[in-house]
Formats: structure tokens, sequence, C-alpha cells
């Protein structure tokens, strides 16, 4: 193998794959992103690459940012590469890579996030983006409401000036510019949240309220909150991934994966500008709604079908979850008889159509997007995406055998352990209490279904908690694949009927 190449500016004309062809000291900041992750890079930082390949939005440049201390690891990588990415992209049928340099520089990670808000003040950051993980925005998961008594949020309302939170930040940011003159960014949330910018600014108006209420109605008033829906599959780097960009000839310690797919509706609601990422694929729709419903259902629920039940067998990655005979049939069920029934077509996509795409997306064996990665933070995840569709089917007087499922699968993962006797590390924010709830749901399901936090109202529906405490037992005494099986024949006797 020819000598490797670590990643910088002054090693880009060596490389071999595609790379900057524009002048990355001439760019210039317009965004903010908190939370620069593997996504992030895959995603947004992609399409505004691509347009300055294009010769456009050099005046865009990212400059990256986080809020939690594990988040000085990531900067220390990019910034030792000039925060510049390796994306290799793992189509079935071939594997290639580019890098990008849409990224230009990572704010220190500090107590009171002073760099962080003084760059937000800054008049040229036009845009503030995050990709801050479904359970991140201080929201209650059944009320959806703003939880006003959570510690880190009481913190930033009686410390305007040194806040803990990126929403604390933004508050802050926003603040100075008002006092300066100078008008607002828009608040871009990239992450999968059901109304994602609805729901960033009942955070920051209702954080902002609590501490300066004019400013509170400044920013409910000036500032743009656009819903989002964003797709990309990008697996967490490891050590096979480093390898596969050596294989390119490239050191980079912060190199992303992933899929060849992207897509990315917005509304377009930009208070103070934005780049033209429609000219790269990107949809501007003044119905995201229905794409995020459709995303969010078939695509971040139907991770949910599959990777509990994973864990639980000891299968490593969803690509093996569908090699699996009956966890793929299991979730083709799921999805076509529970999950499409609720969702409407979009447009050039009906929701069959996209259950046929999803199904091939999850089958790629060159993603490793394991399971333990989509099954993490199941407390906010099972809320935000399964249980709405447990609703709708319910409130239609549809099955919900095949959810009910699900969710018993959930609680038998977090038990701890797999069917094999390994242990399931803890993998979710609120794991001591869901292991207490699935110990004590093992001699008595109705016990998982009465954290309310979680399910509501729905441990008093009879259709749902019945399937549920049967599907429980079947896992209990008989194991997973014997539910997996009997769930199978109580389908075909649906279609049957």
């Amino acid at each position: 193998m020819d000598e490797l190449i670590s990643l910088s500016n002054a090693t880009l004309d060596r490389l071999t794959v595609e790379r900057p062809r524009y002048d990355r000291s001439a760019l210039t900041p317009g965004i903010v992103h908190i939370g620069v992750g593997n996504f992030h890079r895959a995603h947004q930082a992609w399409y505004l690459h691509r347009l300055m390949q294009a010769g456009h939005a050099h005046d865009w440049a990212i400059i990256g940012a986080g809020v939690r201390p594990y988040d000085a690891a990531m900067r220390e990588k990019l910034l030792a590469q000039d925060c510049l990415t390796t994306l290799i992209e793992l189509d079935p049928k071939d594997v290639s890579a580019e890098v990008i340099g849409s990224m230009i520089d990572y704010l220190p990670i500090e107590e009171g996030n002073g760099a962080l808000i003084a760059q937000m003040a800054d008049p040229a950051i036009r845009i503030v983006a995050m990709t801050v993980t479904e359970s991140g925005y201080y929201v209650d998961p059944v009320t959806k409401r703003f939880d006003r008594a959570h510690t880190d949020v009481q913190h930033d309302a009686t410390h305007p000036g040194t806040p803990i939170t990126a929403f604390g930040a933004i508050v802050a940011a926003l603040g100075l510019r008002r006092a300066q003159g100078h008008g607002p960014f828009t608040c871009l949330s990239c992450d999968n949240l059901q109304g994602n910018g609805d729901i960033l600014r009942q955070t920051v108006v209702s954080l902002s309220r609590m501490s300066d209420p004019d400013l509170a109605d400044w920013i409910d008033a000036k500032v743009s909150f656009p819903n989002s829906m964003v797709d990309c599959i990008a697996p967490a780097t490891g050590p096979g991934e480093l390898a596969l960009a050596e294989g390119f000839g490239i050191v980079d310690k912060a190199v992303v994966t992933h899929e060849a797919f992207r897509q990315w509706v917005m509304e377009d609601t930009f208070c103070a500008g934005r780049p033209d990422w429609n000219e790269m694929g990107a949809t501007f729709s003044k119905d995201v709604h229905a794409f995020e419903t459709m995303k969010i259902r078939i695509l971040n629920a139907g991770h949910q079908v599959v990777a509990n039940v994973g864990e639980i067998l000891g299968i490593e990655t969803i690509a093996g979850c569908m090699a699996h005979p009956d966890v793929r049939a299991f979730f083709g069920r799921v999805e076509r008889t529970e999950i499409a029934p609720t969702v409407a077509p979009v447009p050039g996509k009906t929701p069959e159509e996209y259950v046929d795409l999803i199904e091939a997306r999850f089958s790629n064996p060159r993603i490793v997007d394991t399971t333990r990665r989509v099954s993490f933070d199941g407390s906010a995840r099972h809320p935000g995406f399964v249980l709405p569709i447990v609703r709708d089917q319910l409130a239609a007087g549809r099955s919900v055998e095949g959810l009910a499922l699900v969710e018993a699968f959930w609680a038998r993962m977090c038990a701890g352990t797999r069917e094999n006797g390994t242990v399931i590390e803890a993998n979710d924010p609120l794991w001591t209490e869901l292991r207490q709830a699935a110990d004590a749901a093992r001699d008595r399901p109705e016990a998982w279904l009465e954290q309310d936090k979680i399910y509501g109202d729905l441990a008093q529906s009879r259709p749902f908690s019945e399937a549920f405490c049967r599907w429980s037992s079947v896992i209990w005494e008989q194991g997973c694949g014997a539910a997996l099986t009997s769930y199978a024949a109580i389908a075909r006797q649906g279609a049957d009927a």
C-alpha cells in the first residue's frame, strides 16, 4: 500500500478521492451547528459542501459547537485535521469516498458556554442548527410540554449569563443581538422529532420566559423555527471505519460512513436567509409534516421493531436483524399491517413504496449500524416514534398486536440480559428505572405499562394492555422465537380473514 496521508488542508492535493475544490481559506461563517456527530457531517454538512463545490454559499461555512464534556473529544479530532471529514458511501454494489470541507472551526467546550454565546451573537451567523438527540429538548414525553422543573432548565433560568444547555446559550446570544440592535438568527432543529421546529420554539421561548419575558416575546415574534425532516443512516465510527479510510490512503480520526441515500425536507421560513440547499437535492415544502410522519413512523419506529428483539437474540447489526428470517418477517408484517395504514402518501411515494425502500436500506450489509446504537434512548424513541402509531391504530379500531409485541420486546431487553445469558449494558438515560420496571414486569407485565411518563393512559387501553401482557408472558416463558412464530400465525389469520 502507498504511504498513508494524514488528513489536513496541507495534504488535500495529495488525495486520490474527491475533495474540496474551493478555497477553504476564503470561507466565512454563516452557521453554528451544535452537536457535531456523524449524522450532521454525512447530511447537512455534505449538502453545504456540495453547494460550495458548485461555487456558491462560501459565506455560509459551519462553526461546530457542543455543550457537553464528551463533545471535546470530537473537537480535538476535527481541529487536528482542519475540520475536514472523509465521508465513505457504502452502497451495496460499491464503496466510494470524498472529503468535505464545509466546516471551518469548532468552538471550545467550556463552562458557561461563553465562546458559543459570543459566536452566535455575531451578526454574521444567520442560522443556528442542532442535532442533540430526540431526548435533548427538555420535553415531557407524554404531554409534550416544556419541562420547567428539570435541573438544567432551572440552572439556566437562574443563571442566564452562564447557561449549561444549548438552549440557554441560544437565549443568551439572542439577548445580546437584540441589545446590540442586530437581527435574529434562524433556529433549525435537525433531530428526529415530529414538529421539531415547533418543539425547538417551545423550548427556547419557554426557557427565555423564565428569566426575561420581554426577550421571550421578541424571540417568539422575530426568530424562525422551521420544521424539518432529515434522513441518512450514518453508523458510529469504530476500528472498521477507520480502516476503510486507510483503504483510500487516508488517516482520518473522525471518518464517517453512510448509506447511499439522503433526504432533507424543510419549511422555507428562514428569518436571516439560507443557503440554496435545494440546488443539491434538499426539498422546501409547506407540508413537512407528511414527510416527517412517513419517515419517523416507517423508518424510526421500524428501527425499534427490529433493534430490541435483535439485542435480546444477540444480533449485532440492523442488517443482521434483516438477515434473520423471523425478524425480517416480523418487520415486514408490522410495517405493512400496523404502521403503513397510519401514514399518508407524499409526492412521489406511497407508504407501501417507502416500506419497500426502508426494508432495502436496513438490509444493506455494508452498513454496520449496531442494534445497540439503534435501541439507545428507548425512553425517548418509543414515546416519540412507536406509541403515536399505537394510539392512531386504536382510534381507528385496528390491530395493535405487532406493536404490542414491539413494546414487549423492549421491556424484555431492558431486563438487561440476552437469551444467551450475556449482559446488555446500560443503554438509556433512564436505565435504572427501566430495569426496575422490566424486572417487575417479568411476573406482573402490567408493571411495565405503569410507567406513566412513557405510556400515559395507554395502560388503560384493554386491546393494547392485554396484547402486551400476553406477549410479555410468551417471551419470558417460551422465548423470542416462540413470540415471533405466534405473531406470524396471528398475522396470517388476519390476512386470510
